[in-house]
């Protein structure tokens, strides 16, 4: 059995040698083959076509000085049956970049023409083709791929030119402080682009300050940190590392780069005042100014909040004082915020605390806060006087009478100083004041209807000085109380109600009062009782109240007496007379007219009474135009006293009388008659006039188109009498005469006077009175006056 088993060994192991090496045969063949035949087939016969092969890249290495360079030979199975013609396409050949590779055509082998850069381009997939020389395609076109084989041809390069970090002070070793990181142009599959990082060199600033290595690098990822303890901002500020990066893990290709490394600060140093102790001077009564400044030294960084100073004050019970920061110098600066009074306190003592913005860190010292302490002088000066409330308030009633006083004690002097006091605005010059003591009294009595008196307030102004001529003022506000001082007012006194209504037909009546609130509504309305027989009054709101009457009464005038009383303390009454018309009214409830008074009255009127009434009031039209005309007749034939002559004037000649109107539209009545013969000038007379009691001829006055003219106008008396006596029958007569003219005004008339007297610089205006006819006279020149003569113009113009 043991033979038999090493026999099987033996046979076994010659097995495997065997395969081993038909194994390694066919390897080697179909990684370096001189020759390949993508396209062979079985023999002839029945053909089985096989897969294609499966041709692998062909490797060529980049920067490859042996060039032209055959990198492989393809060969057609159809080369034995006819000629074959190999053609190439693809990136490398015909496409961009161009001419890197070429295959000879008759061959079959592919060359590399140009040494490659596989940083450029990493591989090449050419296309080939097996063509008959008559452009036939005898085979598939076959993938031929290119793979550039990579060298260490790049050097590794840092990211930045420089790399800046930053660590706190007094951090332990180990702290991460920052990071580095560098690329390699080169294939990262291999170790042409694996990176190694390492610290060269180490400077710090200021220099020679730090002896030892400080910081190290990890050679893989390039994270920097520190290693050693004694980073202290106060002895060195930054620090300046030399890098560096090499490839192939270190044992490449290498560059150079900077880092730069600033120690930040921490508050590792609290603020002491220097020196502790401060004399400054403060003048009473001022505030919101400088007295002084306080010095602090801080050895953290200047300008950061570990430096900054934060000062605090703890015995100042009136906050007196506050206390800032300098941002530029860190000092402290102490201020007056609220007046001091230095006959209250003459010194101040300050205990001054200080402390940095941001908290300290647990590697400063253990020290106490410092404190500093400043004694502050007050500067005594002269005050000015002060008033103990401004404004001052006082209230009193309007009718205080005068000499009563109203305030006193109302100032003082912090200084002590004697005080005089003066009035400096008194407008309704109401009030007195005492020169020396101050007291304000009433000067007369008050009004609350005053235009300075708003909103029941009197303000006057007062003024006090000290010895020293310093002063101060002080507003005076006097609240007037209303007092009772007008009885109530009932309107109105007249009215009227129907008769027959009954309770539905009333009076309204209204009381007011002078008085403001209390003292006026609501009021109270009432009838005394020994009047309170046939009409009551009955209240309807606080201001207003009915007189109704209690029984049927008659129409006709009465009387009611009504008693009103307003709501002061004490209340003021007033007794008030209302007549009141009893009448018939219309369905609007108003009083009918006498007329219709009567016919509507219950009693009644008879046809024949009612015809009576109509005849005379026609007897009476008819009789009236006879009398005017007898009385025109009469005035006509009037002579004049003391001349012998008859007056016979023209009816349109109303020139020599000028009427005085007083008022728009009056003048009918010619009480104030003037005699203006002594204007008619004798040289503008014209044959076939004459003037009237002269015989003088004159000019026929334009005829007037606004008055009527159907009615003969009376004669006027045309000279004052000489005699006194008849002074009285002369104003009658004219009188009378203005009264029967139916062609005076009221019309819109324009007297016309002929002359105004020998030399004036006017001239005359006789030359309106033509002495043409009125059809001769031609007026259309008015026409030409303007707008202001429109109206004259449409008197006198043709019609």
């Amino acid at each position: 059995m043991v033979v038999q088993m090493v026999m099987l060994c033996v046979l076994a192991t010659l097995l495997c040698q065997v395969w081993c090496s038909a194994e390694l045969y066919h390897s080697e063949e179909e990684l370096h083959p001189q020759a390949l035949h993508p396209w062979r087939n079985q023999g002839k016969g029945l053909v089985r076509v096989r897969r294609d092969w499966i041709i692998p890249p062909i490797r060529v290495s980049e920067n490859s000085k042996q060039v032209p360079e055959n990198l492989v030979q393809i060969k057609s199975d159809k080369i034995f049956t006819s000629k074959v013609i190999y053609k190439l396409e693809g990136p490398g050949v015909d496409q961009e970049p161009k001419n890197l590779f070429e295959i000879d055509d008759r061959t079959g082998i592919i060359r590399s023409k140009r040494p490659l850069d596989r940083e450029k381009y990493s591989s090449f997939a050419l296309k080939a083709f097996a063509l008959s020389p008559s452009g036939e395609r005898l085979e598939n076109p076959t993938t031929i791929e290119i793979m550039v084989l990579d060298q260490n041809d790049n050097r590794p390069a840092f990211t930045h030119s420089q790399f800046i970090g930053t660590v706190p002070e007094f951090s332990v070793p180990g702290t991460s402080v920052m990071s580095v990181s560098a690329t390699d142009a080169d294939d990262p599959m291999t170790e042409n682009a694996l990176l190694s990082y390492s610290i060269i060199g180490q400077e710090s600033f200021p220099g020679n300050t730090v002896n030892k290595t400080m910081f190290g690098i990890n050679n893989e990822t390039g994270a920097i940190y520190t290693r050693d303890v004694g980073l202290d901002r106060e002895v060195v500020k930054s620090f300046r590392l030399k890098l560096q990066v090499a490839d192939m893990g270190g044992m490449g290709l290498t560059s150079d780069g900077v880092a730069i490394i600033h120690v930040s600060d921490i508050n590792n140093h609290a603020p002491q005042f220097s020196p502790v102790s401060y004399r400054m001077t403060a003048v009473e009564n001022r505030k919101d100014y400088e007295i002084g400044r306080v010095n602090v030294t801080d050895s953290d960084d200047r300008g950061t909040e570990n430096w900054k100073a934060r000062y605090s004050i703890s015995s100042d019970p009136n906050s007196n004082f506050a206390i800032s920061t300098d941002p530029a110098t860190n000092q402290g600066i102490l201020t007056v915020v609220k007046p001091l009074d230095y006959e209250a306190q003459s010194q101040h003592i300050l205990i001054l605390t200080v402390e940095n913005l941001n908290p300290l860190s647990n590697k400063a010292p253990n020290l106490p806060v410092s404190t500093a302490t400043v004694l502050v002088t007050v500067v005594n000066e002269n005050e000015a006087p002060h008033f103990r409330e401004d404004p001052i308030q006082i209230v009193v009633l309007e009718s205080v009478g005068p000499g009563t006083l109203l305030k006193s004690n109302i100032a003082y002097d912090p200084d002590h100083s004697d005080l005089r006091f003066e009035i400096s605005r008194d407008p309704e010059r109401w009030l007195d004041i005492n020169r020396d003591t101050g007291d304000i009294t009433a000067r007369r009595t008050f009004n609350m209807r005053s235009p300075h008196v708003k909103n029941n307030v009197y303000s006057a102004i007062v003024k006090v000085i000290d010895a020293d001529g310093v002063s101060n003022t002080a507003t005076v506000a006097i609240t007037l109380k209303e007092t009772n001082d007008f009885p109530p007012q009932l309107f109105p006194l007249s009215g009227s109600v129907c008769q027959g209504a009954g309770r539905s037909s009333r009076l309204v009546v209204t009381a007011v009062d002078e008085d403001l609130p209390p003292h006026a509504a609501p009021f109270t309305f009432e009838i005394p009782d020994d009047l309170s027989t046939n009409w009551t009054v009955i209240q309807v709101n606080d201001t207003h109240a009915v007189l109704q009457p209690l029984v049927e009464l008659e129409a006709g005038e009465y009387a009611v007496t009504v008693l009103v009383s307003d709501s002061g303390s004490p209340a003021l009454s007033a007794y008030a007379q209302v007549n009141v018309t009893v009448c018939l009214c219309d369905s609007s409830g108003d009083c009918k007219s006498e007329v219709g008074a009567i016919l509507g009255s219950s009693v009644g009127i008879s046809f024949i009474a009612l015809g009576i009434i109509v005849a005379s009031i026609a007897l009476l039209l008819l009789l009236l135009p006879l009398a005017v005309a007898v009385t025109a007749c009469r005035r006509r034939h009037h002579i004049m006293k003391g001349t012998g002559l008859l007056v016979g004037e023209s009816e349109d000649d109303v020139r020599d009388n000028v009427f005085n109107y007083d008022e728009q539209g009056g003048g009918e009545e010619d009480e104030n008659a003037f005699n203006v013969d002594l204007l008619w000038n004798p040289h503008d007379a014209t044959p076939g006039s004459f003037y009237p009691g002269y015989g003088v001829p004159r000019g026929k006055q334009p005829l007037r188109k606004d008055a009527p003219h159907n009615l003969p106008s009376p004669s006027y008396p045309r000279r004052p009498p000489a005699d006194p006596t008849d002074l009285e029958d002369y104003i009658n007569d004219g009188l009378e005469a203005a009264d029967s003219d139916p062609n005076v005004p009221p019309y819109d008339t324009a007297l016309i006077y002929d002359y105004e007297g020998e030399g004036s610089l006017a001239g005359s205006l006789s030359s309106i009175a033509s002495g043409s006819s009125d059809g001769d006279q031609d007026y259309d020149y008015l026409n030409d006056w303007g707008p202001r003569f429109q109206k004259l113009a449409n008197m006198y113009g043709p019609s």
